[in-house]
């Protein structure tokens, strides 16, 4: 380690190959708070508004919210919330230091802050990655209203803890104090994410607005509509972001010091790539993105579809065959010619479900694709992806296969991948790792599979607790196809699953 920590103060001494802040920090002020301040956030939102700042756009700097843990916080703090962005080809690595946050506030510590944040007038954007499971909702799609957090926060709009009742009274306060709205970017992997965070958000203030009435009982005028507001008033654009970010290793962390000769507690590896792809409706103003790579479109939702259906599913298709065989990086697992043959056919079921009309080269997107997953620089672990697959794959696989069976048509690979999650999670604590990866519905599953069922009888039930094509005509015919694959997962390996779709090859192994 050097001793030196990268600062504002230190930022100038910097070897002369790090990109570095050529704007005046002091002169930057908040425009947008984001909540889920991660490492994707900072790979990617934090990356584009970094070139705003460059562009002379000095009030669009970023407020960021943890809501859960003040790790974040606690490595950027003593940065003045500086940090290395390494974007890392296959044969060369730029380093980049981003200065876009301005502070960093963490929810559980502070709500009052994150509110004062969220209702300064300066702000006018709030962006959002909370990942899938965050947003709260019941296997319809609509809120769940049962739980525990959103119980919580109907009780005490004050001192929230979701990011709905963050949201709904920074809302309710800009509206008193007569604040224009801000608008809400959701930038999370849901089907057409700006309204399904709107629904939800008119859900959660319905159910505000009904207590708040339960309380006055002071007649109509003064009757509380939180949720017209935010129905009406309130902006919710959809987008859709791409771009690969491995977790951070200590290993990153010492490569990264030597590059900089100083310290940096969080730097971000990521691909070199990037996408941001944005409907265009911000009434209260909004960056000029366009000028930096962004897409501002009107219709955000082809775009959206073929993200999800071919990099996220051939993700986690990915993650848990290379689980199933061993593999613990993305490039080791796309390296292994039965997985490669599997991912080419599955994207060949799932480009057919795209838009054909909305001018995508899906082709051309593949061939990207295939390139980026080979990229042995990023180590991008499976069990990284694996994660919270009882909420990632409705939109990433289901959809799709639904969507094929709505067609007449077979969703044979597709239809696999939904079989190596139900195999990869009944493995761990038997032939695999416990701890692998984990997803919110692990104590449901931990108690099915033990109860040792058929497996027609185990997949009805997964899709049972998982809510995956709930409702839908053709969800017993995808139950139907998912048993037959998890039958071969179960009757020997991930081989036999795939020789049954004519795959073969020699498949490599980590060591």
């Amino acid at each position: 380690m050097t001793g030196t920590r990268l600062s504002d103060r230190t930022l100038r001494s910097l070897p002369a190959g790090v990109s570095v802040p050529a704007y005046d920090r002091t002169s930057v002020t908040p425009g947008i708070v984001h909540l889920g301040v991660g490492a994707f956030h900072r790979a990617h939102q934090a990356a584009y508004v970094e070139a705003c700042l460059a562009g002379g756009e000095t009030d669009w700097g970023i407020v960021g919210v943890s809501l859960r843990s003040p790790d974040t916080r606690d490595a950027l703090a003593p940065q003045d919330g500086l940090y290395t962005l390494a974007m890392r080809g296959s044969e060369e690595q730029q380093l980049q230091v981003v200065g876009s946050l301005l502070s960093l506030l963490v929810a559980p510590e502070d709500p009052g802050a994150v509110l004062t944040a969220l209702t300064d007038p300066r702000i006018r954007i709030v962006t959002l990655t909370i990942t899938e499971k965050a947003y709260l909702r019941a296997a319809d799609g609509s809120l769940d209203d049962s739980h525990p957090d959103i119980a919580h926060d109907l009780a005490n709009p004050g001192s929230p803890k979701t990011a709905h009742g963050f949201l709904a009274e920074a809302l309710a306060r800009r509206r008193a104090a007569g604040t224009p709205p801000f608008s809400v970017l959701c930038c999370d992997n849901l089907p057409a994410n700006g309204a399904a965070l709107h629904r939800l958000m008119v859900e959660y203030a319905s159910l505000r607005d009904q207590r708040l009435d339960r309380r006055v009982h002071a007649g109509p005028a003064r009757q509380a509509d939180l949720a017209r507001y935010v129905a009406d008033e309130v902006a919710f654009p959809s987008s859709m972001v791409d771009r690969i970010v491995p977790a951070t290793t200590d290993a990153d962390r010492a490569r990264i010091a030597v590059a900089l000769g100083a310290e940096d507690a969080w730097p971000v590896m990521t691909e070199p790539f990037r996408q941001w792809v944005i409907e265009d409706r911000f009434p209260a103003g909004r960056p000029a993105w366009e000028k930096f790579g962004v897409t501002m479109v009107e219709d955000v939702r082809p775009f959206e579809d073929m993200k999800l259906r071919l990099l996220n599913g051939a993700h986690s298709a990915i993650a848990y065959l290379g689980l199933l065989s061993a593999h613990a990086t993305v490039d080791r697992a796309f390296a292994d010619p039965a997985i490669r043959e599997f991912v080419d056919r599955l994207w060949a079921e799932a480009i057919p479900t795209l838009a054909q009309d909305a001018g995508l080269e899906p082709l051309a997107y593949t061939a990207e694709l295939a390139a980026r997953f080979s990229n042995a620089a990023l180590a991008h672990r499976t069990a990284q992806i694996a994660n919270d697959g009882s909420q990632k794959l409705p939109q990433r696989i289901v959809a799709s296969a639904l969507a094929r069976l709505e067609a007449g048509l077979l969703p044979e690979h597709l239809s696999l991948v939904v079989a190596a999650w139900i195999a990869a999670c009944e493995a761990r604590g038997r032939t695999s790792r416990k701890d692998h990866f984990t997803d919110p519905l692990d104590a449901a599953l931990d108690e099915l599979f033990s109860r040792d069922l058929p497996t027609p009888e185990t997949a009805t039930a997964v899709f049972d607790l998982a809510g995956f094509a709930k409702n839908h005509p053709d969800r017993q015919s995808l139950v139907e196809f998912v048993a037959v694959h998890l039958v071969h997962f179960r009757q020997g390996d991930q081989a036999l699953a795939l020789a049954a779709l004519g795959i073969g090859g020699e498949r490599g192994r980590d060591d």
